[in-house]
């Protein structure tokens, strides 16, 4: 790893072909785990990763379960690049005489490539995150509640989109990532964007801590020598490995972000003043379980993205498209 160059245009179109078929595959599952996610107890409209799948396409039909894809697939470059491309340099030199990293230099390299790619990361999640819990809210306002006539009154109000308060908001207006995004830099700021930051760091940290050494070790197992490199199918399989254990490992910190950042909330659901405010609410209100409400769509939406991701990088499609493009051949 430390002899070899280091091409960030090469980086930028493997994360990027990576996380464009990996997103295009896995999104629906992404979406029922955001909902499941943002549910409280006793307002439950999905009771399955299926169930929310089925009602999504009855309520919104098939595109319904890529709502927010586009953010996703405008972003997942960068993001994927970032990751890869930080973790690449920082193991790059943190090797020293080409000899191989201990374990806890390939997790600091993994904290380094975690803190880098928040940048875009906070950006994309937080714009996602309000495009795909638009439907949860909507079927949650349409289910019948049983309330007080003063809380019946205020649910069907019909109240302006607020992003400090989480007030109740009615059946949404339909908006785009950005109208989103400007209506948060005009309101907030740059800040707007970057809600939830904190408990991103908590979960993109930990989790590249987890995946890359454990994608590394296991990824060497399949190599037939030191020197050779591995198949393309088990660094497919160490991908798949390795980030669906690292996504149920720090789910958690995912359950607290999604709540963080959902700017809408339904009825009765209570709004969080900070990472330590959300943690303790949801604990005592909901338990310990709820720390791992969409764990198991979490780890198969990260698998295969992961999977996929490590093929293109191992492969080299990006080095094979820059060899390959007319510049380089007008330039040999």
């Amino acid at each position: 790893m430390s002899q070899q160059q280091i091409s960030l245009p090469a980086k930028l179109i493997n994360g990027g072909i990576a996380g464009i078929v990996g997103v295009t595959c896995v999104f629906p599952i992404d979406l029922a785990k955001t909902r499941l996610q943002n549910q409280r107890q006793g307002q439950q409209v999905y009771k399955s990763m299926m169930d929310c799948l089925v009602k999504t396409v009855r309520s919104e039909g098939y595109f319904g379960m890529y709502r927010g894809a586009a953010v996703n697939l405008t972003l997942v470059t960068p993001e994927k690049a970032i990751k890869l491309a930080a973790n690449d340099l920082f193991r790059h030199h943190l090797a020293k005489d080409g000899k191989g990293l201990t374990v806890f230099k390939e997790m600091l390299a993994g904290c380094g490539a975690g803190m880098c790619q928040v940048i875009v990361t906070t950006p994309m999640e937080m714009l996602k995150i309000q495009l795909q819990d638009a439907g949860r809210l909507m079927a949650q306002q349409q289910k019948p509640v049983m309330m007080s006539p003063t809380k019946l009154v205020a649910t069907n109000t019909m109240l302006s989109r607020s992003y400090n308060s989480g007030t109740v908001v009615s059946a949404p207006r339909a908006v785009s990532a950005t109208q989103i995004a400007k209506e948060l830099l005009q309101t907030q700021g740059i800040q707007g964007l970057y809600k939830g930051l904190g408990a991103t760091l908590m979960r993109d940290v930990p989790f590249s801590i987890v995946y890359f050494p454990l994608f590394a070790n296991l990824n060497r197992l399949g190599k037939p020598s030191p020197e050779g490199s591995s198949p393309f199918y088990w660094a497919f399989l160490s991908g798949c490995a390795a980030g669906s254990t690292a996504a149920v490992a720090v789910n958690p910190c995912d359950v607290v972000k999604t709540r963080l950042q959902s700017l809408n909330k339904g009825s009765s659901e209570e709004t969080y003043n900070g990472v330590v405010d959300c943690v303790s609410k949801i604990m005592r209100k909901e338990g310990p379980s709820a720390f791992l409400k969409g764990a198991g769509c979490r780890a198969l939406v990260i698998a295969p993205l992961f999977g996929i991701a490590q093929v293109m990088y191992f492969v080299g499609v990006g080095e094979y498209i820059l060899d390959n493009s007319p510049l380089s051949l007008l330039s040999a």
